[in-house]
């Protein structure tokens, strides 16, 4: 549960940076955020599918631990990818109906 949580909010994050940098592509920095919450729950579930965990990191900070820290870390990846793809593919949708 947690690390859905983390995607979510890795994705609002990675949705508002992708907004920031191309602005043709902004629906402005709420739009950004929620359509960045939604692609990070999809990188989430398709990392997940892929079978994409933190075992593919080596050298977690505490090898005795397992790997909870690789899998934060490929929570964060994936949520901010996710968001930022998803705000592009939105955005690039957008600007072509405005045409």
């Amino acid at each position: 549960m947690e690390q859905l949580i983390v995607s979510l909010v890795s994705g609002a994050v990675g949705g508002t940076a992708v907004g920031a940098v191309l602005k043709k592509l902004s629906l402005g920095r709420i739009g950004d955020a929620v359509i960045g919450i939604a692609g990070g729950g999809i990188g989430a579930y398709l990392a997940s599918l892929v079978g994409v965990s933190g075992e593919l990191l080596p050298g977690a900070l505490d090898q005795t631990a397992g790997n909870g820290f690789n899998d934060v870390m490929m929570s964060i990846a994936s949520g901010a990818v996710g968001g930022g793809v998803l705000l592009v593919v939105v955005g690039a949708i957008k600007g072509m109906m405005a045409k």
